[in-house]
């Protein structure tokens, strides 16, 4: 918003090792033939103060009442398997409202619990105003939240078979707001589609996000996914705590002029770069502001939150030389230490990390479409439980890799929990740790090997693999 804005391990034959693999859930210990996916029809209700728009979505003056609180109901299309239950909302935005992780019951997106109107003529926003309600959604042509965030979005189902689901929002930018701010471009000419898939068996949502240029001529835009992140959450009021980290493979970040304050707890790395460090903790922001990944993404292909009051997080990953950029926002921790009824004192100001996926670095940083092009945009989002950290993720693994002084620990979180696993550390030819793994999709698994002195090696070396003994990721980390 703009006033919003890797391990390896190898080891001798006299090998020592602790391991801590929880025994899985008995909910959540039949066979994958056993699980299938669901969609269904309902309905959500989202309160927010009394206001009205004009037919193009422009504020209509003077029609903000504090003092009154009216529902809204929307319809939804819910996505179920025997892990997750995700709620689409075509009709505001496009978006995914909830990921609900049914081992643990928690809620991973964050959502309002009364809307409040705000920006209203600042000339910050497309519509002159924005109004924050949750998920995950897609913006463009224009950065700061563009102009599709309350616009309904067509809904259509492309496949659906008890093994797999994949529904379809679509969206073209075939209009314009003629009050829009000067800053803000006119139509584009862009048609887009965000695909959602859920599969049997499998404990992370799939996306991909589709832009087709219409035009027969190049057109300049942004585009940004937009992520509302709240993991470990009570479904009912989901909120970010003081122990959410942001986990991001990166260094450093910068931010604009506005928000120079943030980076006030961590060292410079130059004249508008500070470490990304203390920033990474929610509980660290002093103030509402706009942090973005220095210089970009560098083509690391995860980010997310996790919240450490409970070690459940929720990961995207993605192939980051497509979305290179990674914005972070938050209104600061400090308005967040005192809980207040959300309707006896609405305020724009929630407790929500707001993470960005885009195209270029930062807002107001043009990218090009070619004439009849088409960018797409593969996302995954998988829930986490028992992982502090992610040092290396793809779309069927996450893991958490690190060797300190003399013994090696991996935490991991598998995206198909019901698949056996063979997990292997080594030091050069010197086994550690090669045992047959079964997920534990509750707890998340833990494997803890010491690592001898007459090792051959300097590097300690990880590969899981299914019981087939296809790798599903291998990683490698220097012993210090």
């Amino acid at each position: 918003m703009a006033v919003h804005a890797a391990l390896n391990i190898r080891i001798g034959v006299a090998v020592a090792f602790i391991v801590a693999l929880c025994a899985p859930h008995a909910a959540y210990a039949a066979s994958p033939e056993s699980d299938s996916v669901s969609l269904s029809e309902s309905s959500i209700r989202w309160s927010t103060l009394k206001y009205a728009t004009t037919p193009e979505n422009g504020f209509v003056d003077g029609s903000l009442d504090k003092t009154v609180i009216v529902d809204r109901t929307f319809r939804t299309r819910v996505l179920e398997n025997r892990y997750l239950k995700v709620t689409l909302v075509p009709e505001f935005g496009g978006r995914i409202i909830s990921i609900i992780y049914k081992p643990t019951g928690h809620e991973q997106l964050y959502r309002t619990e009364v809307g409040l109107p705000y920006g209203i003529k600042a000339g910050d926003f497309y519509y002159d105003w924005m109004m924050v309600y949750g998920g995950i959604f897609p913006t463009f042509p224009d950065p700061e939240h563009g102009r599709t965030w309350l616009k309904p979005w067509d809904f259509r189902v492309v496949s659906q078979t008890a093994s797999e689901v994949t529904v379809a929002m679509s969206l073209t930018d075939d209009f314009a707001y003629a009050a829009a701010p000067k800053r803000f471009t006119g139509e584009s000419g862009i048609a887009a589609t965000t695909y959602v898939t859920l599969k049997a068996g499998r404990a992370a949502l799939d996306t991909r996000v589709v832009l087709r240029n219409t035009q027969p001529r190049s057109i300049a835009y942004e585009y940004w996914t937009c992520t509302t992140l709240a993991p470990g959450s009570d479904p009912n009021h989901p909120k970010t705590t003081g122990g959410a980290e942001i986990i991001a493979p990166i260094t450093a970040y910068t931010t604009p002029a506005w928000s120079a304050n943030l980076g006030d707890g961590d060292a410079r790395t130059g004249p508008d770069t500070w470490r990304f460090d203390k920033l990474r903790y929610f509980r660290n922001w002093p103030t509402m502001g706009i942090a973005y990944a220095a210089p970009d993404m560098q083509g690391g292909n995860f980010w997310g939150v996790i919240n450490h009051d409970n070690e459940e997080g929720i990961i995207r990953i993605a192939d980051n030389t497509v979305t290179r950029g990674l914005k972070m926002w938050t209104w600061g921790f400090p308005s967040f230490t005192h809980e207040t009824d959300a309707r006896k004192a609405p305020s724009e100001q929630q407790p929500y990390v707001e993470l960005w996926a885009g195209v270029s670095d930062q807002f107001f940083h043009d990218v090009h479409l070619p004439a009849s092009g088409e960018l797409s945009v593969a996302e995954t989002y998988s829930p986490t439980v028992g992982l502090s950290n992610v040092t290396q993720a793809n779309a069927s693994i996450l893991i958490n890799l690190a060797v300190e002084a003399s013994h090696a620990n991996l935490q991991f979180f598998s995206l198909e929990p019901a698949a056996p696993l063979r997990v292997t550390l080594k030091r050069g030819d010197a086994v550690m740790f090669d045992e047959a793994v079964t997920a534990d999709p509750k707890n998340g698994n833990h494997v803890s090997a010491n690592i001898p002195s007459d090792g051959s090696g300097d590097r300690v070396q990880l590969t899981i693999r299914t019981a087939e003994g296809r790798e599903l990721i291998a990683a490698e980390v220097k012993i210090r």
